[in-house]
């Protein structure tokens, strides 16, 4: 798989702006992808080194429309630890 398909997109929020501080950065991933892709996707996209690599299942959430219920998508999230003095840029200034 190239990157782009590895990488779905980047979770921003408070709590990933926080970690970002040190050097963590999240993103949503394809469900099928292992550690050792990730880790290789992040390096060929935004040319950094990769320390470690978490790897969580978001669960789908039941959610109500009217009287009907359904659940939204699971999805896989990974934490991604970079090297000391790496940064990527796209979540700066966020």
């Amino acid at each position: 798989m190239r990157g782009h398909q590895v990488l779905v997109r980047p979770i921003i929020t408070e709590k990933n702006t926080m970690l970002a501080e040190q050097g963590k950065y999240t993103f949503e991933v394809a469900s099928t992808v292992n550690k050792i892709e990730i880790k290789q996707a992040v390096e060929e996209v935004f040319k950094v080194r990769v320390a470690a690599v978490n790897v969580m299942r978001v669960p789908g959430k039941q959610r109500r429309m009217g009287r009907n219920y359904g659940t939204t998508r699971s999805w896989k999230k990974a934490v991604v630890t970079l090297e000391a003095g790496e940064r990527i840029e796209l979540f700066q200034g966020v």
